[in-house]
């Protein structure tokens, strides 16, 4: 009872932190180990995006005017958290190795981080037009693991303002093994679920493993990549992680689920 009682109050707490919705009602919400439960955020957010994908669809709007409008579901519903570390990571980068650090710190926007921003943008654009109707099924599957990308950024490698402050979610951080736990339940648990209500055959069930599993490949090398070059990451960084696994997750179902 203690434990389920724990996991819905950090649940509570990611609720606030990754969005900018209304805390819930009577539970308190705990902020230590929130970042295990943002790849259930990130699911509800992405079927918020694909509940008005279908909907606008429905009404017969253009594709591109809905792609754009999902985008900003995203954006709004975070308070564009995640957009606003890209852009401080990409300063940084841009930077280079002596300025870094101030760059990153600096909370006005750069060019380079401007850039990144409309980059990731019409990137995202893109794939969205090129999936076309299984937009819907996309958009939960990349935002899930945007953040199972956060999940591996927090739990590899070190925090790079660690002279200054610790990251809150090391601070409480049981590994890898233990704060994915309530991801694998939700990925295996989703699969099971859609498998048995759909009782397709084994190849199409192979071909939707697939694609689900797609992203983990992602997850894992980009904040690989970005730690490589950043000799560490911060809390921009986990956003910048997640925003360019999301993309880049978007991309890759474009190409699975629509390849001509």
């Amino acid at each position: 009872m203690l434990i389920f009682k724990n996991w819905l109050n950090d649940l509570a707490g990611a609720w606030v932190f990754y969005t900018i919705l209304p805390q819930w009602p009577i539970i308190k919400p705990e902020f230590k180990r929130i970042a295990r439960f943002a790849p259930l955020i990130g699911i509800f957010i992405g079927f918020l995006q694909s509940f008005f994908w279908l909907l606008l669809n429905y009404f017969n709007w253009p594709i591109s005017s809905i792609a754009l409008i999902s985008i900003a579901i995203s954006i709004v519903l975070t308070g564009g958290l995640h957009i606003d570390g890209l852009m401080d990571t990409a300063d940084g980068i841009g930077a280079g190795p002596l300025k870094r650090i101030a760059a990153m710190k600096d909370s006005r926007v750069g060019a380079i981080g401007v850039q990144s921003l409309v980059v990731i943008l019409i990137l995202q654009i893109s794939a969205i037009i090129k999936l076309g109707f299984y937009a819907p099924f996309a958009f939960p599957l990349a935002a899930f693991w945007g953040r199972i990308s956060q999940i591996f950024a927090i739990g590899n490698y070190e925090y790079i303002f660690k002279k200054e402050s610790k990251s809150f979610h090391q601070k409480y951080w049981k590994g890898i093994s233990y704060e994915i736990r309530p991801s694998l339940i939700i990925i295996c648990l989703g699969i099971t679920f859609f498998l048995f209500l759909n009782q397709i055959n084994l190849t199409n069930s192979l071909f939707l493993i697939n694609c689900v599993l797609s992203g983990l490949i992602t997850s894992i090398l980009i904040p690989y990549f970005l730690n490589k070059y950043l000799k560490g990451l911060s809390g921009d960084s986990y956003g910048a992680v997640l925003v360019i696994t999301e993309t880049i997750n978007l991309l890759i179902l474009s190409i699975i689920l629509f390849p001509n």
